[in-house]
């Protein structure tokens, strides 16, 4: 039986990737994409809806209902940013839009991108750790039949893609070398996309998904 998924920050790298996979399995029936403005792709199975805000999906949460899986990648980087933003745009702005998802899809599997090195803690040294890591911990207390935190490391681009990251663009060439010397420290987006959709589907034994589950589940 195929799913119906949500995705966020498809005009991202990570949510352009995840979004090109769904597209692409035949387990996936119909996307939708909830974007502050369009990820410009046309499709059969997909639907986009235009929303500013993402601190409250009220006004669109009747059409957000009866789905199996969301994709959330949305996020921002920390640099340059103090705790204070970067806690507002990463936990709060998750978990309002997240605990509004759980509202009306109780059976829906939530995978949330956070990243290698992330502070389970939420006490550690490093500000974007311990904001990522309270984001992770209570997104896991949310009622979602299942909620899976993702860690990525490196991720090779999927060719092709338009919102590949620059800092991709420049060291690809490296990929080769680092996937045969670490091979347990990258993936590609491919592989990572792979997996939140397996694990949405089928399920997983673990809620902090690192780079080798990643591997395993992209199977």
């Amino acid at each position: 039986m195929a799913i119906k998924a949500i995705i966020t920050g498809a005009t991202g790298m990570v949510g352009e990737g995840v979004l090109h996979e769904a597209l692409n399995r035949t387990d996936i029936s119909s996307v939708v994409v909830i974007g502050r403005k369009t990820c410009g792709v046309s499709h059969p199975k997909l639907k986009e809806i235009i929303h500013a805000d993402f601190n409250d999906i009220s006004p669109i949460l009747n059409e957000l209902t009866g789905f199996d899986a969301c994709y959330f990648c949305s996020g921002v980087s920390s640099v340059g940013m103090k705790e204070d933003e970067f806690y507002r745009l990463t936990y709060t702005l998750t978990l309002n839009f997240a605990q509004k998802l759980s509202s009306v899809n109780p059976n829906m599997a939530f995978c949330y991108i956070s990243g290698s090195g992330t502070d389970s803690t939420e006490k550690g040294k490093t500000m974007w750790a311990r904001v990522k890591g309270k984001t992770e911990n209570d997104l896991i207390k949310l009622p979602f039949k299942a909620v899976y935190n993702f860690r990525p490391g490196y991720m090779h681009p999927t060719e092709g893609l338009k919102n590949t990251l620059s800092f991709y663009k420049y060291i690809g060439w490296l990929y080769p070398f680092m996937r045969k010397v670490f091979p347990k420290y990258v993936t590609t987006l491919q592989e990572l996309a792979s997996a939140m959709i397996n694990a949405s589907i089928r399920g997983y034994s673990k809620k902090i998904i690192e780079i080798e589950d990643i591997l395993i589940l992209s199977k």
